[in-house]
């Protein structure tokens, strides 16, 4: 008898150790999963059963606020501004989780850190909105008039403070209103996903193409190739001189490439920055810079990685790594390896093959170029504060990489400075201020090749100053309307845009 009674309470201590243990393994180690599971109910109804976080831009405009109901949820999102911020904030739905700064900064805003959550030792004992508020970097007035400039053509528009890395102005067309699936009438939000939803995923509304989508660059790339020159190479703005010519035919092919609508040009780096010469940079690429030095010079500026923004799932520009096996050399010194692929390499050189950026990348670019060679981590986080009206955190500038020296970043900033002057980037000239830029006419696609895209990328600042202003334009082509370029398409968007940002900081009357 004692022995059962004995293997019985052996058997319950096991049960309870059991049960001990697998109580633990779920609130301790699948919590966050059991949390982030669609099918948790519990945990999306807890979040729309209370207030949440609002977002401000930097001069103050509330962009996203939650707003009391009545229902079985007790708040839904709002977004007084519409379309203008989708890409920035997202979205908060009930349906379809959510996007933007509200996804990558949903602990804040919900108010779920550990530190908001138990600030002082009375918290533990109180129930408290430990909620924060969100101040982002973009202002409103800058965002306003990139949307007016872009218009309703298809395109996007970056603005960045290259000192800081501070996004100042993202907007793309087509935008959406977000509040349709912030809302909390299902079948309305419902709707509108599915409408979406059935879309091409290049006219989905819901893209944020200013950094989630790829383009060919184009001859805003020729800036990199510039780079890689002057930092891996003998090469300076005036040596060497290369062939005035309407084509170059890069080794191992007998396919030649030509200059953009059959013009001639040559000379040295300075003059195919300039004119944008194509046969320059091409044979730069493949014959005097070589694949290893334009793929360190590309990954410099943020090629084949991440960038570091705070957004979710930013794509990856591309820069391709592989250009095949040695097979001679050329006479460059010292000698620069001829590859099985070195016709794209030509090709890469100018934006083209399969070079691929996003908007925010060739942003990047530019504002490198502009702060001296260092480039900043972007970001849209300024602040969070609490709702006490405390300031609870504050970015602190991050130096992301150094991509060139600050000699190199000078003889680059004043080509893109004649260029703006004296080249293809005239239309983004502004009077009384420093402007740098560089145009771009980029293919489409193989199936389109009277089809390209209108790009330019720049910088402005004050006289005798640093730049305070980067900026990024593409304007998508429209098929079978023809061709769109940088100079004449995107330049005069980005001088719009650059006047009003000039105007806000001072130093453009």
């Amino acid at each position: 008898m004692n022995r059962n009674i004995r293997i019985l309470g052996v058997a319950l201590i096991l049960c309870f150790a059991a049960l001990f243990v697998q109580l633990n393994r779920i609130q301790i180690f699948q919590q966050t999963e059991l949390q982030e599971n669609p099918n948790n109910m519990r945990s999306v109804i807890r979040d729309f059963n209370r207030e949440r976080g609002e977002i401000y831009t930097i001069d103050g405009e509330v962009i996203a606020k939650s707003q009391k109901i009545d229902g079985q949820i007790k708040y839904e999102r709002q977004y007084p501004y519409g379309d203008l911020y989708a890409h920035s904030t997202g979205f908060f739905s009930f349906q379809y989780g959510a996007d933007g700064l509200e996804r990558y900064y949903n602990d804040q805003l919900a108010g779920q850190k550990e530190t908001q959550k138990y600030s002082s030792f009375k918290d533990i004992f109180t129930v408290t909105d430990t909620s924060a508020d969100l101040t982002i970097t973009i202002n409103h007035s800058v965002q306003q008039a990139a949307k007016e400039a872009l218009g309703e053509r298809n395109g996007s528009i970056v603005v960045l403070d290259p000192r800081t890395g501070a996004v100042l102005a993202f907007w793309s067309y087509p935008s959406y209103d977000p509040n349709i699936l912030g809302s909390s009438n299902l079948q309305a939000g419902e709707k509108a996903w599915e409408e979406f939803s059935a879309l091409p995923t290049s006219e989905d509304p819901r893209l944020p193409k200013m950094y989630r989508e790829i383009f060919f660059p184009g001859s805003t790339f020729k800036l990199v190739t510039a780079t890689a020159a002057l930092t891996s190479t003998s090469a300076t703005l005036t040596e060497p001189e290369f062939e005035v010519r309407t084509t170059y035919t890069p080794p191992l092919t007998t396919l030649p490439l030509q200059n953009y609508a059959g013009s001639t040009c040559g000379g040295d780096i300075l003059e195919g920055l300039r004119v944008s010469c194509n046969t320059t940079f091409a044979e730069l690429a493949a014959e005097v810079v070589g694949a290893e030095f334009l793929i360190e010079a590309s990954e410099k500026f943020g090629f084949n990685s991440y960038l570091p923004i705070d957004l979710p799932s930013p794509a990856v520009s591309i820069f391709p790594d592989d250009f095949g096996s040695q097979v001679g050399e050329t006479d460059a010194e010292p000698p620069i390896p001829i590859l099985e692929n070195t016709p794209a390499l030509a090709q890469s050189g100018i934006g083209q093959f399969n070079v691929k950026a996003t908007p925010l990348q060739m942003a990047l670019v530019a504002a490198a170029i502009a702060n001296d060679g260092i480039l900043m981590k972007p970001h849209l986080m300024s602040s969070f504060t609490n709702q006490e009206g405390e300031t609870i955190e504050t970015y602190k500038p991050v130096i992301w990489r150094t991509v060139l020296s600050r000699q190199d970043a000078l003889s680059l900033q004043l080509a893109m400075e004649i260029t703006a002057t004296a080249g293809t980037a005239t239309n983004l000239a502004i009077p009384g201020v420093i402007v740098g830029g560089k145009t771009g006419t980029a293919q489409v696609d193989a199936d389109r090749p009277d089809d390209t895209h209108g790009w330019i990328i720049g910088y402005a600042g004050p006289e005798g100053g640093d730049p305070t202003l980067a900026i990024s334009v593409i304007v998508e082509s429209v098929p079978g309307q023809g061709q769109l370029t940088g100079g004449t398409d995107a330049a005069p968007i980005a001088r719009e845009v650059l006047s009003v940002a000039l105007r806000i900081q001072g130093i453009l009357e």
